[in-house]
């Protein structure tokens, strides 16, 4: 299927579809492709091996539909992940 993108659309939207905090809705939003489109995509530029490993990470995931997730955005940080302070790393 042609979807009228150039190849650097092409490997974004591959990028964004194998982030888990990504969902279907922002693809959607910056490309114009639903989720079938997008997994249509995937399958025509992976390999088939890739393309099964995505779509069992990716199945049932939560986090990939904005309606089924249990927070509204931003980014998990673990407790114990060191803050960054001026591009050098604090110690404990």
């Amino acid at each position: 299927m042609n979807y009228n993108l150039n190849p650097r659309q092409i490997d974004r939207i591959i990028e964004m579809a194998w982030e888990d905090r990504t969902t279907f809705d922002a693809i959607k939003f910056q490309f114009g492709l639903k989720e079938q489109e997008v997994i249509n995509l995937m399958r025509n530029n992976m390999k088939r091996s890739s393309f099964k490993l995505w779509r069992k990470r990716v199945s049932g995931r939560k986090t990939k539909h904005q309606k089924k997730r249990d927070f509204m955005s931003g980014r998990f940080k673990c407790s114990r992940q060191r803050s960054i302070n001026n591009n050098k790393v604090s110690k404990r």
